[in-house]
């Protein structure tokens, strides 16, 4: 949660202890406050988000993807898509940003314990719903069954690879992926990712959905776990608008009367259902 005493709108330095190249268009940047007191008063939950701040460029939003647990150092996988991420991209260990936050509203992870978990993520991104997975591979045992699904237009999308296979060999856990359009060697599924769904494994009155990718295709995934009975209060959405101030002043990520940066970003579907079938929003 924020610190109260703490400016919201002023950036805490944080020094990069390691940067990972993920993929050609994809790095994680490992961060440490400078400041032995903010570090030590770090708490996040997943699906929350920092503002990386750029100095003379400018900040952006994006998810942390490490463990609650483990403050010490804070993980973000960042993709390379506008102004200030073509500018982080070139940051090595050693260099200094700027970092406000945690801010939002995060996964149930604690109304999910004993629960079987589904995972659904589309397209290029999935650093929202990583954070989930790493939570539930570092607790094992305090939850049911775990279907990780993935989507991708392209076979060649995929990125992660190593990370499906080692989450393939956890206790109860099934792996799903699939492509719109796959290559030659390509060993998973052609075709829309809901076409998996009659492989999963769980209990629609015991289940906790968490999804994250384009609109359309969390639409279509909300349809067909209705269709499996799962109750509204329990599909989990992780919603993206243009997030600039985090504190709900700016007005950019207003979706309805509600604002992505703190009642989001991750809606339950009963709770944004009239927004998400209108079109505009």
């Amino acid at each position: 949660m924020i610190n109260p005493n703490l400016n919201p709108y002023q950036p805490r330095e944080a020094i990069i202890v390691e940067r990972i190249q993920e993929a050609p268009d994809l790095f994680t940047l490992r961060l440490e406050f400078t400041d032995p007191q903010i570090q030590a008063a770090c708490k996040f939950e997943p699906g929350q988000f920092n503002m990386l701040y750029l100095y003379g460029v400018g900040e952006i939003a994006i998810s942390i993807v490490s463990d609650p647990q483990d403050c010490q150092i804070i993980d973000h996988t960042i993709r390379v898509v506008g102004r200030v991420t073509r500018g982080l991209v070139n940051l090595k260990a050693g260099d200094r940003i700027g970092v406000r936050g945690p801010y939002g509203r995060g996964w149930p992870m604690l109304e999910s314990k004993d629960k079987d978990i589904v995972v659904v993520t589309g397209g290029l991104g999935c650093a929202p719903v990583v954070s989930v997975i790493n939570y539930i591979e570092q607790r094992r045992e305090e939850f049911g069954r775990l279907n990780i699904v993935q989507g991708v237009k392209h076979s060649a999308d995929l990125i992660w690879k190593e990370r499906y296979e080692q989450w393939r060999k956890l206790a109860d856990t099934k792996v799903l992926l699939a492509a719109d359009v796959g290559e030659a060697l390509w060993p998973w599924h052609v075709g829309p990712v809901t076409s998996l769904f009659d492989q999963l494994e769980f209990d629609p009155d015991n289940v906790s959905v968490m999804m994250c990718g384009p609109e359309g295709m969390m639409r279509v995934v909300c349809d067909h776990m209705l269709d499996y009975r799962v109750p509204e209060s329990q599909l989990f959405l992780s919603m993206e608008r243009n997030m600039q101030c985090a504190i709900g002043h700016c007005g950019h990520c207003q979706y309805g009367s509600k604002f992505i940066c703190k009642d989001g970003p991750v809606f339950s579907y009963d709770k944004i259902r009239h927004l998400f079938e209108t079109k505009g929003f």
